[in-house]
């Protein structure tokens, strides 16, 4: 941080003696005088690095009086001094509602953008260097300060964008991941399963074939006997003529043959050619 804040030593130059118009206001400058004197007491001690005397007695001052701008802002400047920041913001804030003159809010809201600068918080960095130069224009370092804070912003909002882009671009390679996982697992499963149906379906299907060949050898079993009682129908059956029947048959059947050789004889007389041959 360029800006390296000093103890700076608000003094009420003028302690605004007013025209006494009532009771009150003898006693309200009293307790800014009481102040007044408390807030030298904790420099000097501050100065000999007492920072418990010098605490204590800002604390005091600030009872005291809340005219006194002083008390509070070198307080918060001790504190920032020691990186307590949480306190010095609190201190540089009270200090800041209280200012009534544009010099006095300036130096507290400078060194509150400080202190959001030291705690990296660059956007409320930003608006108190703006109020700052809106109650002095012509600091350069406030001006300065308030460039860098505006640089800070911008570099932390590009880092959160890549983050947030990484980190999308994570889930989104997980959820591939994931998904692809989670394929595989159903492949392996489909295989598997697929494994312990192939036994089963062969074994299956080597029944059924068995089934059916056994229905093809029944099939030609069934015809075979048909067919042979297709062929005995088709043999002759055997003669079933009684003796006698056949002793007929044979003498008839030779009576017929000797009728036939008498006719063949009859018709060789008949036929036989005289031969005209003369004798020696």
């Amino acid at each position: 941080m360029k800006y390296i804040l000093s103890f700076v030593l608000i003094l009420i130059g003028c302690l605004f003696v007013k025209a006494q118009e009532g009771p009150a206001e003898p006693e309200q400058e009293k307790a800014l005088q009481s102040s007044t004197n408390l807030t030298w007491e904790a420099n000097k001690e501050l100065s000999e690095n007492d920072f418990v005397g010098a605490e204590a007695d800002y604390r005091r001052a600030i009872s005291k009086s809340t005219e006194n701008i002083a008390a509070p802002y070198n307080l918060g400047n001790a504190y920032y001094n020691r990186e307590s920041f949480s306190e010095a913001f609190g201190r540089f804030k009270q200090a800041g509602e209280l200012a009534t003159d544009k010099a006095d809010k300036h130096k507290a809201f400078h060194n509150l953008g400080n202190v959001f600068m030291k705690n990296k918080e660059y956007e409320k960095a930003v608006e108190a260097y703006k109020e700052a130069l809106r109650n002095n224009p012509s600091d350069e370092e406030t001006r300065y300060n308030l460039a860098l804070a505006k640089e800070m912003l911008k570099k932390e909002k590009q880092n959160q964008q890549n983050q947030d882009n990484e980190e999308d671009q994570d889930q989104k390679d997980q959820k591939e991941q994931n998904q692809d996982q989670q394929d595989n697992k159903g492949q392996q499963e489909q295989d598997q399963n697929q494994e312990e149906q192939d036994p089963q379906q062969q074994g299956d299907q080597e029944k059924e074939e068995n089934k059916e060949g056994e229905g093809e050898e029944k099939q030609e079993q069934e015809k075979q006997p048909q067919q042979n009682d297709g062929e005995q129908k088709k043999q002759p059956k055997p003669s079933q003529l009684s003796p006698q029947q056949i002793k007929n048959l044979l003498e008839a059947m030779q009576n017929e043959e000797k009728k036939v050789q008498e006719k063949m004889d009859a018709k060789k007389v008949k036929g036989a050619k005289i031969k005209n041959v003369k004798d020696w």
